[in-house]
Parts: C-alpha cells; sequence; structure tokens
C-alpha cells in the first residue's frame, strides 16, 4: 500500500508549456525585441529540453543551462545573446505568474491530502517553484516540498532521493509511489531510487529509451484507480 505519493511538479501538476510561453512572450515586450512567434516558443522548448537534459545527465550545472539555453536561442533568431543572463533572472520570476492546472491535477491533490503524504519533488528553479507553488496554493496541499536548489542535487540523482528519503524517515520503499511526465528525470529516477513510478504521458510519447516504467497513464484520473488496487 502506498503511503507516500511524489508529485513532479511542471508538466505533471502544472501546465509547465503555457508558464513558459507567457513568459517568454512577456519579457519579448518589455526588452522590446519584436514578438515571439509560436515557431519561436516551440524552437525554444526543444532547445529548452535538450539544456535539461545535460543538466540530468550532469553534463552542465544548473546556472549553466539556464543561461546557455538563452543564448542559443537568441542566437539562432537573431537577439542580441548578452542579454540571456539578465534575461534569464527576470524570466525565472515572470514563469511564476501565470498559473494553469493540468486536467484534473488540482481536484485529486486535495482529495488525497490526508490520505497520502503528499510530496513535491521538483528540478525547476528555486525563485520559479516558490512562486508557482505558493500562488497556485501548492504550497498549502503538499505536505512537503523539494526543490533540487535546496536539496543540492538533481533529479535522477541518487543523491537526490536519499535526501528525499532521509528528510521523510522513508525506510521502506515499496511505500513510495513517484508520478512524473518525464522518463528521463522522474521515471529513470524512480528506477535509481528503487520505488514504484506512474509515467504520466497525455501525448502517448513513445518509450524510445526504455526506461521501465510501474504504470503508465494519459489521464491523471488513472492515479486513483492506481492507488486504490495497490
Amino acid at each position: 500500500m502506498y503511503k507516500y505519493l511524489l508529485w513532479d511538479i511542471d508538466g505533471t501538476v502544472l501546465n509547465f508549456l503555457a508558464s513558459e510561453a507567457y513568459a517568454i512572450r512577456a519579457l519579448f515586450k518589455k526588452y522590446n525585441i519584436g514578438e515571439c512567434n509560436d515557431e519561436m516558443i516551440k524552437m525554444y522548448s526543444e532547445i529548452n529540453l535538450k539544456y535539461w537534459q545535460k543538466l540530468e545527465r550532469n553534463e552542465l550545472t544548473k546556472t549553466e543551462i539556464l543561461i546557455e539555453r538563452f543564448r542559443e536561442f537568441f542566437g539562432k533568431i537573431g537577439v542580441d545573446t548578452t542579454i540571456a543572463e539578465e534575461f534569464n533572472e527576470e524570466y525565472q520570476v515572470t514563469l511564476g505568474d501565470y498559473i494553469e492546472f493540468i486536467d484534473k491535477a488540482e481536484e485529486i491533490l486535495l482529495s488525497q491530502k490526508g490520505k497520502y503524504t503528499l510530496v513535491a519533488v521538483t528540478n525547476g528553479t528555486k525563485v520559479a517553484q516558490e512562486k508557482k507553488l505558493r500562488l497556485s496554493g501548492l504550497n498549502e496541499v503538499f505536505d512537503a516540498i523539494f526543490i533540487s536548489e535546496n536539496v543540492g542535487a538533481e533529479k535522477p540523482n541518487k543523491a537526490y532521493f536519499d535526501y528525499v528519503f532521509e528528510k521523510l524517515g522513508i525506510t521502506n520503499k515499496s511505500e513510495v509511489l513517484l508520478i512524473g511526465d518525464s522518463l528521463t528525470s522522474d521515471m529513470r529516477g524512480g528506477v535509481i531510487a528503487g520505488v514504484d513510478t506512474c509515467w504520466f504521458n497525455p501525448t502517448h510519447k513513445p518509450n524510445t529509451i526504455g526506461i521501465p516504467v510501474t504504470y503508465e497513464i494519459d489521464d491523471l484520473g488513472g492515479i486513483i484507480e492506481i492507488v486504490r488496487r495497490v
């Protein structure tokens, strides 16, 4: 029986892509660098994912990926790359200004509160995540929140999960279910940590890297059935 439900935030509970698009467009206006159209947003998202995966593989530091992603993006669209560091700082703050829940996420979390220990596990930056969690009210819903910058390690690294388990006093890993949308961060992290995983895959992406998952769902409502039958 699961007692601890570890929830990823971006892409699982909150619609990160919507917040991302809002923040970039708002800052393009603020910096007077033209309109950021849908094609540019898509390009940035792909660049951003590539850099976060570099972080997951411990190839770059978080500071490096946050700035380099914008340098690459700006270079490709003809924007002055020297503003990348300042732009990123403002972007972290602006990300939290737009909150949109993934369908059913808020209702499910509220229904689980008190029945399970609800834990937020996120690689997002401290500035962005603390604001998003506060403005969304999720800081009052989760029993514990672990932002990687505070932990000192990132998902999927074992050190991240060792820290979480130690702080929560978890000794029986069979009582833990990790829920997330990322194969490389959440699902791989769950495998490394030795816990059951639930891959939230609403767009039915193929598991091309062969990461084993315990459950796969395309609708968060599936979580209810999983925890009921275990």
